[in-house]
């Protein structure tokens, strides 16, 4: 299910936390950063598991956000490496899982700290970091919203 929803509306700036929020088809969530971008694949919506933020905490010491991982939507027992290839739903909303959205210097530098280098944060979220995924039908998500693979 859908656990959290972050948007910022210009690069860089800090994501702030919503209720709902409407996406259109291929375009992404309105009002992102990212919105209409194409520049990479599946750059319409990342989403990343709660229970991977959890465990990087757990295991490095750490205290970070669900916000820190400057993805939209943080889901709860949905395992998203599964859904790549996939085209899945939430309510009456279809996407389509592009690729795993694997950590990169931007988010090792951001997530970096005195014990923690920027190198190791990109190895720690290495597999785990998420989905990158197109929007294929235009709708509504919101907090408590339930995942659905579609039959293929």
């Amino acid at each position: 299910m859908i656990q959290a929803i972050y948007v910022a509306k210009k690069s860089k700036q800090s994501q702030v936390g919503i209720d709902a929020v409407k996406v259109d088809a291929g375009k992404g969530i309105v009002g992102d950063r990212n919105y209409g971008k194409r520049s990479e694949v599946g750059q319409n919506i990342t989403f990343v598991e709660s229970e991977a933020i959890a465990a990087f905490n757990a295991n490095f010491g750490q205290s970070i956000s669900q916000s820190s991982t400057r993805r939209n939507i943080i889901t709860q027992s949905v395992r998203l490496n599964q859904l790549v290839g996939q085209e899945f739903s939430i309510g009456n909303v279809r996407f389509y899982g592009v690729e795993l959205c694997e950590p990169c210097g931007t988010l090792g530098r951001a997530l970096s700290n005195d014990s923690l280098t920027s190198s190791q944060v990109v190895k720690a979220w290495a597999r785990t970091g998420g989905l990158r995924a197109n929007v294929l039908t235009t709708g509504i998500l919101r907090v408590g919203m339930q995942f659905n693979l579609l039959k293929s």
